[in-house]
C-alpha cells in the first residue's frame, strides 16, 4: 500500500526522449466518488432489470427514510423533551447497530470499488481509506439515513431554537460518518476472520453469540415498554447518550435542555470513535488487499497422492485412482456414488465449507433459525420483578409453532436464490462439460442439505425442549421439511432466471452496485413463493388437531421432497436452455 510518493498517488509521467511530462494531480476523495459513479453507470448500461431494481430500492429507501423522519420528529411536534431524548438516544443507537449488523446478515456491503483492485497502485493507506470512505457515503442507505435522522434536527429546532437545530445538524452528519465507518470496519474485519481457516470456527461462534443476544435484548426492551417505567428509560437514554452509539444524535437535545457544555465532549467522543474505526478499517483493508498468502503447510493425507504418482508401486493403477478419487469426497458425503452426481455433491460440499461467502450464509441460518422461533413462540413472555425473569409460553400453539418453522425453512432455502452467483465465471466449467440442468440442481440441493438439515433438526429439538412440548416435534419436523423442500424448488427457478454476479473479492459480505437491492427483491420473491407453497401445512395444523401430530412428519417429508424434485426437474429444463445466458449474468464485469 506504499508507493514512491506516500502523500498520495502523485506521479510524474515521462514523455518522448525521457523528458518529464505534465505532472499528474494527487488522487483525492473526489476521484473515488467519480470513479464509483462511473462504474455504477457502466453496470446499469444495457441492464434494464438492474435499473428497475435500483429505482425500486430508492423508492423503498425513501419510504423508510420518511417513516424514520416523522418518528424522530414526533417528540418535537408534541413538545415532549423527555421523549426527544429517548428517541435520539435509542433511535440513533439502533441505527448504528443496524449499520453494523445488517450488512453481515442480509444485504451485504457495496463493493463497487473493490479495494483489491487498488493493490498495485502507488496509493498511500490514508488516500485509499479516505477515498473509499467518501465513495461509501454515496449510496442509497446513506441518503436514507441522512433524511431519516433529519427528524432530530426538526425536533431540536422546535424545542431549542435555531442554535439547537444547527448543533443537531452537525451531530446528524457526524452520526452518519460514524455509521458508515462502523459498517465498513466491521465487514472488512470480519471478512478477514472468515477467510482465515484457523479462526473460522471462532468467528462463527462469536457472530452466533452476538446475534443471539438480540433476541433476549428485544424481550427486555418490550418488557420495559410494557411496564412504562419512563424514569428508568430516561436514565438509560442519558447513559446511551454518552456512548458512541448515542453521542452524535443527542447533542441537539442537550442544547435544547440547556446542557450546551455537553456538545463538544460528545462530538469529541464521536470524532475519536470515527478515527479509531477508520484506523481499524485501514489495517483490515490492507490485509484484504494482500490476501491470505501465508497459508499453512500442506499435509499429505494417507499417501494417496504418492500412490498415484508411483503407479508401478501400487500393484494396480485402478486402485490408486480409486483411492485418489475417494479423497475428493468429504466424509459427510461418503455415501455419494462415484459418478457425476456424486462428484458435483462433493464439490459443492467443499465449497460450502471453505468459501467465506457461503460460510457466512450458513452462519446466518444457524443464528436466525434459533432465535426467531424462540421470539415468536415466547411472544407472551412474562417477567417477575422479584426472583428474576420468568418466561411463559402460554400463547404458543401447534399453529404458531408451525408458522415459525415455516419461516425457518424458507429462510434456509432462500440462501440458494442466487446459488450460481457464488460460482461466478467458474460456472463455465459446468457449461463446457454439458452437465444436465436437472442433475446440476439436484446435486446442489443435496450438498446444501448436508449442512442445513442437521441445523433444522437442532432447531426443532431445541424449541421442543424450551416449550416443554416434545409431542410437537412431529409438527415442527413436518413444517420444516415441507417449507424447506418447497423453498428449494422456488429458489431453483429464481436462481436460474434472476441470477446476478457477485464481486471477485475476499470480503464475503461484498455486493456490486445495485446487487444489494437485487438480493433483497429476489429474497423477498423467494420467501413469498415459499410461504404460499407452505400454507397447506399451517392449515392442516389448524384443522386436524392431535391427528396432525402424527401425520405431519411423513406428509411433510413427502411434500418437501416431492416439491424439491419437481422444482429441480422443471427448472433443470430452463437451465439447459439458458445456460450461456446464466454464465453471462453471473460473470463479474471488469
Amino acid at each position: 500500500m506504499t508507493g514512491a510518493n506516500q502523500r498520495g498517488a502523485a506521479v510524474t509521467a515521462t514523455g518522448p526522449g525521457g523528458q518529464p511530462a505534465e505532472r499528474v494531480r494527487p488522487v483525492s476523495a473526489r476521484h473515488f466518488v467519480r470513479l464509483k459513479l462511473r462504474v455504477m453507470g457502466n453496470n446499469f448500461r444495457g441492464q434494464g432489470w438492474r435499473i428497475a431494481m435500483f429505482v425500486g430500492g430508492m423508492i423503498a429507501g425513501l419510504w423508510f427514510a420518511a417513516t424514520g423522519f416523522f418518528l424522530l420528529a414526533a417528540p418535537g411536534l408534541a413538545d415532549e423533551p423527555t421523549y426527544a431524548l429517548m428517541a435520539a438516544a435509542f433511535g440513533g443507537g439502533l441505527l448504528v447497530l443496524g449499520w453494523l449488523l445488517l450488512p453481515l446478515v442480509f444485504f451485504g456491503v457495496d463493493e463497487t470499488l473493490d479495494p483489491a483492485r487498488f493493490a498495485l497502485l502507488p496509493l498511500s493507506r490514508r488516500t485509499l481509506v479516505t477515498g473509499l470512505f467518501a465513495a461509501a457515503l454515496v449510496s442509497v442507505p446513506a441518503a436514507a439515513a441522512l433524511i431519516a435522522t433529519g427528524g432530530l434536527v426538526l425536533t431540536s429546532g422546535l424545542l431549542g431554537g435555531a442554535a439547537a437545530a444547527l448543533v443537531a445538524a452537525v451531530g446528524v452528519v457526524a452520526g452518519l460518518l460514524l455509521c458508515v465507518a462502523a459498517s465498513r470496519a466491521m465487514t472488512s474485519a470480519f471478512a478477514t476472520m472468515l477467510r482465515s481457516r484457523r479462526v473460522r470456527d471462532l468467528a462463527a461462534v462469536l457472530l452466533a453469540v452476538l446475534a443471539a443476544l438480540l433476541g433476549p435484548l428485544q424481550i427486555v426492551v418490550l418488557a420495559a415498554v410494557q411496564q412504562a417505567d419512563w424514569d428508568r428509560l430516561t436514565g438509560v437514554a442519558r447513559v446511551v447518550g454518552w456512548t458512541p452509539f448515542g453521542a452524535p444524535w443527542t447533542v441537539g437535545v442537550d442544547v435544547a435542555e440547556g446542557r450546551a457544555w455537553a456538545v463538544p465532549v460528545k462530538l469529541l467522543i464521536t470524532a475519536l470513535t470515527i478515527g479509531a474505526l477508520l484506523w481499524w478499517w485501514s489495517r483490515s483493508l490492507e490485509s484484504a488487499m494482500v490476501g491470505a498468502a501465508g497459508g499453512g503447510r500442506i499435509r499429505a493425507r494417507g499417501g494417496g497422492v504418492k500412490a498415484v504418482g508411483g503407479g508401478a508401486k501400487t500393484g494396480g493403477g485402478t486402485g490408486a485412482v480409486s483411492g485418489a478419487v475417494g479423497q475428493l469426497f468429504p466424509r459427510a458425503v461418503g455415501w455419494a456414488r462415484r459418478d457425476r452426481f456424486g462428484a458435483l455433491v462433493a464439490r459443492e460440499c467443499r465449497y460450502w465449507w471453505r468459501d467465506a461467502r457461503r460460510r457466512a450464509n450458513l452462519i446466518t441460518i444457524a443464528v436466525v433459525g434459533i432465535f426467531v422461533p424462540v421470539m415468536v413462540n415466547f411472544g407472551g413472555a412474562s417477567f417477575s420483578t422479584g426472583e428474576g425473569m420468568e418466561f411463559a409460553a402460554a400463547d404458543s400453539s401447534p399453529v404458531l409453532v408451525s408458522i415459525s418453522m415455516v419461516f425457518v425453512g424458507l429462510l434456509a432455502s432462500v440462501t440458494l436464490a442466487n446459488q450460481f452467483g457464488f460460482d461466478g465465471s467458474a460456472y463455465a466449467a459446468n457449461v463446457v462439460a454439458g452437465i444436465p440442468g436437472r442433475l446440476e440442481l439436484r446435486a446442489r440441493m443435496a450438498a446444501f442439505s448436508v449442512y442445513v438439515l442437521p441445523m433444522l433438526a437442532v432447531v426443532a429439538v431445541a424449541l421442543g425442549v424450551l416449550l416443554g412440548r416434545p409431542a410437537w416435534l412431529g409438527v415442527m419436523a413436518g413444517s420444516l421439511l415441507a417449507s424447506y423442500g418447497a423453498g428449494l424448488a422456488i429458489s431453483a427457478f429464481v436462481s436460474v432466471l434472476g441470477a446476478y454476479s457477485l464481486p471477485e473479492t475476499s470480503n464475503p459480505f461484498a455486493m456490486n452496485s445495485g446487487a444489494g437491492v437485487a438480493k433483497s427483491f429476489l429474497t423477498l420473491l423467494s420467501m413469498l413463493g415459499t410461504a404460499a407453497a407452505s400454507v397447506p401445512m399451517v392449515v392442516a395444523a389448524a384443522l386436524l388437531g392431535d391427528a396432525w401430530l402424527w401425520l405431519a412428519p411423513p406428509l411433510g417429508l413427502a411434500y418437501g421432497l416431492g416439491a424439491a424434485l419437481l422444482g429441480a426437474y422443471l427448472a433443470g429444463d430452463v437451465l439447459d436452455r439458458r445456460a450461456p445466458e446464466l454464465l453471462t449474468a453471473v460473470t463479474p464485469r471488469r
